[in-house]
């Protein structure tokens, strides 16, 4: 019987955990934490979007990193398949808005029982609090793993499954990385990823907890559009974060290592310029006999109108009556594209995805197998692979997880 030493039981390890295990290996798993799963716990707010109910082919398009690395992955174990692995094992699932799919029970933790009701079928032995500190490996042969305590346990082959840096007080602190390295994979460079951004506009400070919903944001490197998405979006106390600005951080992470970016806010995207103008020309006529601070409450949050009459030039205190045309403009204007500078991204303990890892070159799309040492594998967050917020990484863990399992028993 094959033994096989899963190092990591998060979601990718635990599915290929499974999947191994299944067909007839004999499976342990290595967790350096004192339970299993614990960054699961706190995906999707606790509530755990575990995928997207999306068709194949758009959710390879929220994909950031290596999409067609994963077209192998996610056509063999898509998630359709997901979803039904999950109720066979008890799991009664929702889909809501986006097409995110999640527990019916709204807990994170029982996607956590699940998993570890199947391993315990399957037969898998999981040894917690041993973290991995070394491969055992010679002549491009991998034979089993070293322990934080010395032991060494053999093996014929090994997963890598732990994933990257984000979240550390998860236990993601690059091990994974380190390990790959150790045996002569090459790891790209690394950037926090779906993480919050810092401004440089101070006032932005005086707006924490805000919150704009039904906005359009994009991101621009000078005139280069990077990123556009329509939602909902939020001030900090250091800048900006919320759903729509988040996915923006994956696309953003090598340029504004950079230099600064700009950020611009549509607050009525439903609207073109010539239907925002008349909609000002009706708020200005039923307001006409008020101050400017006071007349924008139909069209901005009040936090936010002090903020756009500083950005459009216009003072509080005049009166909506003496408006010139001119200066409906410039409020017309900012209404749709208001900027901020974004200086940086906010670091791995807020990032939810590691954006890089270990390189997808080097690995067998169909099985996750080293293509430098054999009887290794990667799955999940560790490779150098990641997407949009929306249940989509989840899924890419699950289907490379599969994709591993299937290919260290098949070996």
């Amino acid at each position: 019987m094959k033994e096989v030493l899963i190092v990591g039981g998060g979601a990718a390890g635990m599915m290929a955990a499974v999947t191994a295990a299944r067909e007839g290996c004999a499976v342990r798993l290595f967790e350096r934490n004192e339970k299993l799963g614990k960054k699961i716990y706190i995906t999707g707010k606790g509530r755990c979007n575990l995928t997207n109910a999306c068709e194949t082919e758009e959710f390879l398009g929220n994909v950031v990193s290596n999409p067609r690395f994963l077209y192998r992955a996610l056509y063999g174990f898509s998630n359709r398949d997901t979803a039904d692995f999950f109720e066979k094992a008890g799991l009664a699932l929702k889909t809501e808005r986006g097409n995110r799919v999640f527990p019916v029970s709204d807990k994170a933790s029982d996607v956590i029982k699940a998993l570890t009701r199947e391993m315990e079928k399957a037969g898998v032995r999981v040894c917690l609090n041993s973290r991995v500190t070394g491969l055992l490996a010679e002549e491009g042969r991998v034979f089993g793993i070293r322990l934080a305590d010395g032991r060494e346990i053999p093996g014929d082959a090994v997963l890598i499954a732990t994933g990257g840096l984000s979240y550390p007080s998860t236990g993601s602190q690059g091990d994974g990385f380190l390990l790959a390295e150790s045996v002569g994979h090459a790891v790209t460079d690394c950037s926090p990823a779906l993480v919050p951004f810092e401004t440089g506009e101070e006032w932005a400070k005086e707006l924490q907890g805000l919150s704009l919903r039904n906005v359009e944001v994009t991101i621009f490197d000078g005139k280069k559009k990077l990123y556009r998405e329509f939602g909902e979006m939020l001030f900090t106390h250091f800048g900006v974060s919320g759903p729509a600005v988040l996915s923006g951080s994956s696309r953003a992470a090598k340029a504004i290592r950079k230099h600064p970016l700009t950020l611009e806010i549509n607050f009525k995207p439903a609207l073109t310029r010539e239907q925002l103008d008349a909609r000002l020309l009706r708020e200005f006529e039923a307001n006409k006999n008020k101050y400017f601070k006071n007349a924008l409450g139909a069209l901005l949050p009040a936090r936010m109108v002090p903020v756009m009459a500083d950005f459009c030039e216009i003072g509080l205190k005049r009166e909506i009556n003496g408006i010139s045309r001119e200066e409906r403009g410039r409020l017309a204007d900012g209404l749709r594209h208001f900027q901020m500078t974004l200086t940086g991204l906010r670091g791995y303990p807020e990032a939810i995805v590691t954006q890089g890892g270990v390189c997808v070159k080097e690995v067998d799309p169909a099985t996750m197998a080293s293509k430098k040492v054999q009887g290794l594998y990667f799955a999940g967050e560790v490779l150098d692979v990641d997407a949009y917020t929306g249940g989509y990484n989840l899924q890419i863990a699950w289907s490379t997880g599969r994709a591993a399992g299937q290919g260290i028993a098949s070996s």
